[in-house]
């Protein structure tokens, strides 16, 4: 693959997704991260150094998604990477009032699958062919159901997106692009539990992860970027599990 490549990163201000942003930036790649937060991208941006740039995005949006994707490619003219990681969980249970728990649903299918179909289907006609790559992130959750109660509508985008994968697979590949996922565990450092986590919350985790830790970005990041070089271009429709040990065999 080219050495002057064009990644974009949905959910690209925090987390998961900043790590996989400054792994591509680190290599010399142009990296473009999508976020709904200006705050927190422009933060990240000045962090990560001049490789990188935004644009406030909601991925559930339509319209937002043509507009960014029209700014993308009147800079660019490609994409070579699209990383799918925004997401969000809010929490149904079977407690809540109906109306209350479908609008949560829909935040939570809506950030989660259908910005990532928004997103491949609108940057789809500019990856480039051969070497285009769509990564997914998933979530162990999706097979799992969560470790708690109130991941319903998490869950089953989660196990969306893993469709989405495969599907998108048997469209794109015979172009070239490959589309993968990426399924993480317990990922302790992010913003994905609301907070920093006690030490106590961490151990209560990882003394079910049979490698005993919880996982860092940096351990998704690694395999995003693998995924996304010349090495992995005969593995399409795969979900990769970064999960200690916490979920194998599937």
């Amino acid at each position: 693959m080219q050495a002057d490549r064009v990644i974009v990163v949905t959910g690209g201000g925090s987390g998961i997704g900043q790590a996989i942003a400054g792994a591509f930036a680190a290599r010399g790649d142009h990296v473009v991260i999508l976020g709904r937060t200006e705050v927190k991208l422009r933060t990240t941006m000045d962090n990560l150094g001049d490789r990188v740039s935004f644009q406030v995005t909601d991925v559930s949006q339509r319209e937002q998604v043509e507009s960014a994707v029209r700014s993308i490619i009147q800079r660019f003219d490609r994409v070579n990477v699209l990383v799918n990681n925004a997401g969000l969980v809010k929490g149904i249970t079977t407690d809540m009032p109906l109306p209350e728990a479908e609008i949560v649903w829909e935040q939570e299918i809506g950030s989660n699958l259908k910005g990532a179909f928004l997103m491949s289907v609108g940057l789809a006609p500019y990856l480039v062919r051969p070497g285009g790559r769509i990564i997914n992130i998933g979530s162990i959750a999706a097979y799992t159901g969560g470790s708690r109660g109130g991941v319903i509508g998490y869950g089953t985008a989660k196990a969306g997106l893993h469709g989405l994968t495969c599907a998108l697979a048997r469209e794109l590949s015979p172009q070239g692009i490959t589309v993968n996922t990426v399924a993480p565990g317990f990922i302790a450092e992010t913003d994905f539990f609301g907070g920093p986590l006690t030490v106590e919350q961490v151990q209560s985790k990882t003394m079910h992860i049979p490698m005993r830790r919880a996982g860092k970005p940096e351990d998704v990041s690694h395999v995003v970027c693998f995924l996304a070089s010349e090495s992995a271009s005969y593995i399409t429709g795969e979900v990769i599990h970064v999960n200690g040990g916490w979920l194998f065999g599937r």
